[in-house]
C-alpha cells in the first residue's frame, strides 16, 4: 500500500505533462496501459517534447530499463514452475515497486508454490494505480491548462 501512495503524484504528473510533451490524453493513456514503465515514460516525454528521432527515445528507454534484467534474473527461480501463461504478464508487471513488494515476500515465505498469486496482485495493484493517476492527470491538464508551468512560477516569486 506506501508502494502505491508513493505513486500517485508521479501517475498524476505524468498525465498532465503528456499532453504540453506532445502526446494526445488518449496517447498518454495508451503509453501507461501499453508501456506502464514511469521513468521510461517520463524520459520518452522529455526526448519527445525535445524533438528526439523515434529510434533515440526508443534506444533511450531501453537503457534506462536494462535494470529489470537483474530483477528478472532474480526472481526466475521463483517463478520457472509457472506456465509461459503466468510467467508472460507477470515480466510485463515488473516494476521497481513490485519488485521490491514480491522480492520481500519471496524471502519471508518458504512455499513458493502459490506466490505468484501476491506477486499478480502487485502487479494489477501498481498498474490500475498507475493508469487511474495517468486518466486523473491527463483530465486535470485537460482543466488547468498550463499546469506545467506552476512549478516555474512559484519559483520566480
Amino acid at each position: 500500500m506506501p508502494l502505491i501512495v508513493g505513486a500517485i503524484p508521479f501517475g498524476i504528473i505524468f498525465g498532465t505533462l503528456a499532453e504540453p510533451s506532445g502526446l494526445s490524453p488518449l496517447a498518454a493513456l495508451a503509453m501507461s496501459v501499453i508501456v506502464f514503465a514511469g521513468s521510461s515514460q517520463f524520459i520518452a516525454l522529455g526526448l519527445l517534447a525535445a524533438g528526439a528521432a523515434l529510434p533515440v527515445i526508443i534506444a533511450t528507454t531501453f537503457v534506462v530499463n536494462l535494470r529489470h534484467l537483474l530483477y528478472s534474473a532474480n526472481l526466475v527461480p521463483k517463478v520457472r514452475h509457472l506456465p509461459l501463461r503466468w510467467r508472460i504478464p507477470l515480466a510485463f508487471g515488473l516494476t521497481d515497486e513490485t519488485f521490491a513488494a514480491v522480492s520481500n515476500r519471496y524471502l519471508r515465505q518458504d512455499d513458493l508454490q502459490h506466490a505468484h498469486w501476491f506477486y499478480l496482485g502487485s502487479f494489477l495493484a501498481m498498474y490500475s494505480n498507475w493508469v487511474l493517476c495517468t486518466g486523473i492527470g491527463v483530465m486535470l491538464g485537460e482543466v488547468f491548462p498550463g499546469m506545467v508551468n506552476w512549478g516555474w512560477i512559484l519559483r520566480c516569486r
